[in-house]
């Protein structure tokens, strides 16, 4: 099974690149929505979270995400830990789910897959660029939040050029009209270097 790695730093539209795969058919695992639901369901996290941040970490049961959020961007070390906590679940969880699929590659959306050194477990890595004003405009209309919690996640992802610099393929989401051609076309390169 080929690991196709698709990453882009937050705001740059991994999402709607996400979908155009599945379009094609394409399985897609995204790793933050895996790794939000282990942080829900799994009592091991759970223990782990309350130890590393506090009994705040949960209220009612429940990720109490703005609290955790203003620590780890706050304090890298913070994000480090969390990260070192939940990580190796989630690709415990991916693998299991690659045995699942039937396909001749499924693509892995991970927002900080250089950062945790994700693309070396990948056969290709995809990189999706936007411009930075324009990642922020974007996120300022779809999540409530601010500039500046916006800059500061930023801070904490890698440049656009160190992603590219180890990618072998990148998709510019300026235009969303565009997408679907670039997708296709890498779909259709890696199905070739598999076949």
């Amino acid at each position: 099974m080929i690991i196709v790695g698709l990453t882009g730093g937050i705001g740059s539209g991994k999402t709607t690149v996400s979908k155009a795969f599945s379009a094609l058919g394409v399985p897609v695992y995204i790793a933050d929505d895996e790794a939000k639901k282990l942080m829900s369901k799994s009592k091991i996290i759970k223990k782990k979270l309350i130890q590393l941040f506090g009994a705040k970490a949960y209220s009612n049961g429940v990720l109490n995400k703005p609290f955790i959020a203003n620590k780890i961007f706050n304090d890298s070390n913070y994000l480090k830990k969390m990260n070192a906590i939940i990580h190796p679940r989630v690709a415990k969880h991916f693998n299991k789910w690659v045995l699942k699929q039937s396909t001749s590659y499924v693509i892995k959306e991970v927002a900080i897959l250089f950062e945790n050194e994700g693309d070396k477990l990948c056969d290709y890595v995809i990189t999706v660029t936007a411009p930075k004003e324009l990642r922020i405009k974007r996120l300022l209309m779809r999540d409530q939040t601010t500039k500046d919690k916006i800059e500061a996640i930023i801070k904490n992802q890698w440049s656009d050029e160190d992603k590219i610099k180890r990618s072998h393929f990148v998709i510019n989401n300026v235009n969303i009209e565009d997408i679907d051609e670039q997708v296709l076309n890498i779909h259709q390169q890696i199905l070739k270097n598999v076949s």
